[in-house]
């Protein structure tokens, strides 16, 4: 962790408060899954309406990463930061107070918003102020951040869950929205963090790469003097960043078609979009139901989703403090290979399972080898490549471009699981899954650099003049 020129526990700080968003961006993406039931049994939905409940945020992650990159381009890491963090706390409030389903479908929508600009602009902006050394674990926080959203989602689900279902409070809030309509009290209770997210974002500075590129030099040396704890050190990053960016002022969307890093775009977008398809969000969006028909009961279904939140945190630790050490490669060839003989296993257990008389616990096993799998491998490494593969002048179009196929293929997912479980079963959903592993292997076997270790500008020259 110690860099010899950087000042680590100022880079630290600041990589903290803008992990604050991968913790809104978890705790957002798991808190639906414990709310579908009621939310569908309140509003009559059906398995396509329920898609659409789930899915609906993710149309608004989509918008807020086509976004995000001009945004951030235009206002600045920091100014995107804060609108995210204003987007979170509309949608926590208006989810908990809403008056019916297509109110709840809005503010879902906003705060997909917040979600798309976050998981862009957060880890954008760690990697731009972090050393080379350790750039790696620094944008893994973002990533430990969101495991401990998606953590702390289902702990509060359940913590409701078991102290609401059946109880009478005696304050008819309480008893309103965390017993009676406990979906509101767990969509409300992201607000907390999300006005915590809104006010440390203020203390934080803009990205000294961001204010290069737009001409601000005193600036931006005034902030890689904070960054770096010599003069020379500041010195030698501000002169590396300023000639990368040689002199433009903003990102270009034609330097997009130059063949170098047209293909480091189509690649990052094959990545994000692929990682998408190989099974983890149908576990996050849809544990408990998935539990629930494996045969466990209520109560057990939700307190499974927290097992294996916990394991993906946990794992996520672990990555976080060996990705600089192993490499972003080697993780992938681990991780995503062990994914695909779990993925197998949870397959032959629907079609075999219960006709061999194999308990629940046998399936919630191999969830919990498949998440750590997961988290030790494709979660732990998108954001981090994704963040470091393109070029200075055009990192924020291209990190939307590939953000943008990240969350099409979540949206995909969220959509159409339902579908997929009813249609395909869910041994067949499951093998789909797998197979869905092959392709990315082979990208990131043949296509993709190893990125650690290296400065920004060392990657930048792999794809710009091979």
């Amino acid at each position: 962790m110690k860099d010899a020129s950087s000042n680590c526990a100022y880079v630290l700080f600041l990589a903290f408060v803008a992990a604050l968003g991968g913790i809104l961006f978890g705790y957002d993406t798991a808190v639906i899954s414990g709310t579908t039931a009621d939310v569908s049994l309140q509003f009559g939905l059906t398995d396509m309406s329920k898609g659409w409940y789930v899915g609906c945020a993710l149309v608004g992650s989509i918008i807020g990463v086509a976004c995000a990159g001009m945004l951030s381009d235009f206002l600045g890491r920091k100014k995107t930061i804060l609108i995210a963090a204003v987007l979170f706390s509309v949608s926590a409030i208006g989810c908990c107070f809403c008056i019916g389903f297509r109110d709840l479908v809005v503010y879902r929508i906003v705060g997909g918003l917040g979600i798309g600009i976050v998981s862009i602009v957060s880890p954008m902006y760690i990697s731009e102020i972090s050393p080379a050394r350790v750039r790696g674990t620094m944008v893994g926080l973002y990533q430990l951040a969101v495991t401990m959203g998606l953590l702390l989602a289902y702990l509060v689900n359940y913590l409701i869950l078991s102290n609401g279902e059946g109880a009478q409070f005696s304050s008819p809030f309480l008893q309103h929205y965390f017993s009676d309509q406990m979906w509101r009290g767990m969509l409300g209770s992201e607000s907390v963090v999300t006005v915590l997210f809104l006010l440390i974002a203020f203390f934080i500075p803009e990205s000294p790469r961001w204010l290069i590129v737009r001409g601000r030099y005193d600036e931006a040396m005034t902030v890689f003097g904070r960054l770096r704890t010599t003069v020379e050190g500041a010195a030698e990053e501000f002169d590396a960043t300023r000639a990368s960016v040689s002199g433009e002022v903003r990102s270009e969307w034609r330097a997009l078609l130059e063949p170098g890093i047209r293909k480091a775009v189509l690649l990052g977008s094959a990545i994000a979009i692929l990682g998408q398809f190989m099974g983890v969000n149908a576990v996050l969006y849809y544990g408990p139901d998935i539990f629930a028909d494996a045969g466990l009961a209520s109560r057990d279904s939700s307190f499974s989703t927290v097992l294996v939140g916990l394991v993906n945190m946990l794992t996520t630790v672990l990555a976080v403090f060996i990705i600089d050490r192993v490499g972003r490669k080697k993780l992938i060839y681990y991780g995503v290979s062990s994914m695909i003989v779990c993925l197998v296993l949870i397959g032959c257990y629907f079609f075999f399972g219960r006709a061999m008389g194999l308990s629940p616990v046998v399936l919630l096993v191999l969830f919990l080898l498949y998440i750590f799998s997961q988290a030790i491998s494709i979660s732990a490494v998108v954001f981090v490549l994704l963040s470091e593969m393109y070029p200075n002048r055009v990192r924020g179009i291209a990190m939307s471009i590939a953000g943008l196929s990240l969350w099409v293929g979540t949206y995909l997912i969220g959509q159409f699981t339902p579908w997929c479980v009813s249609t395909l079963t869910p041994g067949g959903t499951f093998l789909f899954f797998a197979v869905m592993c092959l392709p990315y292997m082979y990208i990131m076997w043949r296509k993709i650099p190893e990125t650690t270790g290296r400065s920004l500008e060392e990657i930048e020259k792999f794809w710009t003049k091979g």
